[in-house]
């Protein structure tokens, strides 16, 4: 199953393409939409759009999952953020794919092992679980591959090959906030 993670953005939105072989996570491509700030709204938007579309239509996922709101102190960003989520499920459903949606604290439970990760941890288990290298990687990029593992995991059809919860925690106790 080839599963396409989007962390959906108007200004920045991050994308990240993983598939399973052999019950193994395996990373396909990853990156990042980036918008103009000084445009308006609907060209950003067919932007993402656009990006998104070619994305599919070369590594051609068999599930679509996103990042859903957070909302937070800013009202207005928080809608901003829903323009984008919207653009990214109406191309997923243009291409025929199914959508799955994952609130952020449950994305880090899976991936890291706790709800109130912070980005950097789930950076570092990015690379942990699938072996890719992250530093020149905006923390955007390694959200949206922390979608498509949570949704691969959560499907109960994968694996990780990488190391455990326990063995992380014991190798890094400088990073784990109590």
């Amino acid at each position: 199953m080839i599963i396409l993670g989007v962390d959906p953005g108007t200004i920045c939105t991050g994308y990240g393409v993983i598939k399973y072989i052999n019950n193994e996570l395996v990373y396909i491509m990853s990156g990042v939409i980036n918008t103009p700030k000084t445009e308006e709204m609907p060209p950003r938007l067919k932007s993402i759009y656009d990006e998104l579309s070619k994305i599919i239509k070369k590594t051609k996922p068999d599930e679509f999952a996103l990042e859903t709101a957070f909302y937070g102190k800013n009202i207005q960003s928080t809608l901003k953020i829903g323009y984008a989520r919207g653009v990214s499920m109406l191309v997923a459903a243009n291409h025929g794919i199914k959508v799955a949606e994952y609130a952020p604290r449950e994305i880090k439970k899976a991936v890291v092992g706790r709800g109130s990760s912070t980005k950097e941890q789930v950076q570092f288990m990015v690379k942990t679980l699938t072996g890719v290298d992250v530093s020149k990687m905006k923390l955007d990029e390694t959200d949206a591959i922390a979608v498509a593992i949570c949704h691969a995991l959560n499907s109960g059809k994968v694996k990780s090959k990488g190391k455990s919860w326990k063995s992380f925690a014991d190798a890094n106790p400088d990073l784990i906030i109590d």
